[in-house]
């Protein structure tokens, strides 16, 4: 399995690729260069097709590939290879709520869900006529029951509330699937253990650092906002206490100062410098990246180094990683060439 899987990370556009990309004229041009990686799954589009088509068909790829080595792991990886769809389902069902709320097409929202967080009673919760009904299914059908459970009662399934409700759900989810690789017997202690550790705790520093930005401004309270923050990470729990007391990106600043990879994701964006502003997260004054591309470098070179060790099932959610990092470089490239924009494609590929 591990070859299989490091055989799929070779796979992977190189810099040569990604030079040839940028010299397409149209989409037609971008297909024609993918060809070699994605063969059969570009051959149903349309001449000169829209980017989300281009996306689309790219991801059925990667999800073909996931399922491949999901119906061939058995033991500890399927359930490792279980808990990386979770986070795809938390979104479907976030996606799901938003829908009922406003009355959507049943259709058109299952076609919107990702492919990786599909599981085999999504249609029922479609069937739903109201929140509570929503919630009752939620709870019986799906495997994010014991991530409802205590933390989230159908009067919070509401608009106001969604994003406070997907990341209750994540930050339940992270510190499970924490919990999961250091102290399931065939884990704990080996690379897969020390490999995942560090990436859960990347996403859960990152996660909190997000939310922390993006409450600055709303109703939500400073008491709610530290009931988010997941109870892992390099930041928790001094940083965390930190991030909670935060009033402004100053107060964000200095609780992420003590980790060097953060403090220099801020220098970078001129988060650093006094008189910021939440406007600085699309980069400060000469900066080409925002905060979240340095998150998405951050997290491309941690997978990039999981594949540096030997018999760790971290491999496999770090190749979904960098597939998904492809997939956003395609789409990216494909959208500058589409809006005769081509100068902007450099500043936010990464390659890897």
């Amino acid at each position: 399995m591990e070859g299989i899987v490091r055989g799929y990370r070779d796979q992977l556009l190189t810099s040569q690729n990604y030079n040839n990309l940028t010299q397409c004229e149209t989409i037609d041009d971008v297909k024609l260069q993918l060809s070699p990686a994605y063969g059969d799954f570009l051959s149903s589009l349309p001449p000169n097709p829209s980017t989300s088509a281009l996306a689309a068909k790219t991801t059925d790829k990667l999800v073909a590939e996931f399922r491949y080595l999901q119906a061939n792991a058995t033991g500890s990886l399927a359930k490792f290879m279980e808990y990386l769809t979770y986070g795809y389902m938390i979104d479907n069902v976030a996606l799901l709520i938003t829908g009922t709320l406003h009355e959507r097409d049943t259709r058109e929202l299952l076609e919107r869900c990702h492919p990786l967080g599909w599981f085999e009673t999504m249609p029922v919760l479609c069937v739903a006529t109201n929140i509570e009904e929503l919630y009752n299914s939620v709870l019986i059908e799906t495997p994010l029951a014991a991530y409802f459970k205590g933390s989230l009662s159908h009067q919070d399934l509401d608009e106001l509330n969604i994003e406070i409700i997907r990341n209750t759900l994540y930050k339940n989810y992270l510190e499970d699937f924490y919990a999961f690789v250091n102290t399931h017997p065939d884990l704990s202690g080996t690379p897969t253990a020390e490999v995942m550790s560090e990436i859960l705790e990347f996403e859960a520093d990152r996660r909190s650092i997000n939310i922390t930005i993006n409450s600055f401004g709303t109703e939500l309270s400073k008491a709610e906002r530290r009931k988010l923050y997941p109870a892992v990470g390099r930041l928790y729990p001094e940083g965390s206490l930190m991030l909670s007391r935060a009033d402004d990106l100053e107060g964000v600043r200095i609780a992420v100062d003590s980790i060097s990879d953060y403090k220099t994701m801020f220098d970078q964006t001129g988060l650093n410098q006094t008189g910021s502003s939440i406007s600085n997260m699309a980069g400060g004054a000469g900066a080409e990246k925002s905060l979240e591309d340095h998150f998405y470098q951050k997290e491309m070179e941690i997978s990039k180094l999981a594949f540096t060790r030997q018999f760790a099932h971290g491999i496999v959610y770090a190749w979904v990683k960098l597939k998904e990092q492809e997939i956003r470089n395609i789409t990216w490239i494909s959208e500058c060439i589409a809006q005769n924009q081509k100068e902007r494609i450099g500043n936010y590929i990464s390659v890897f």
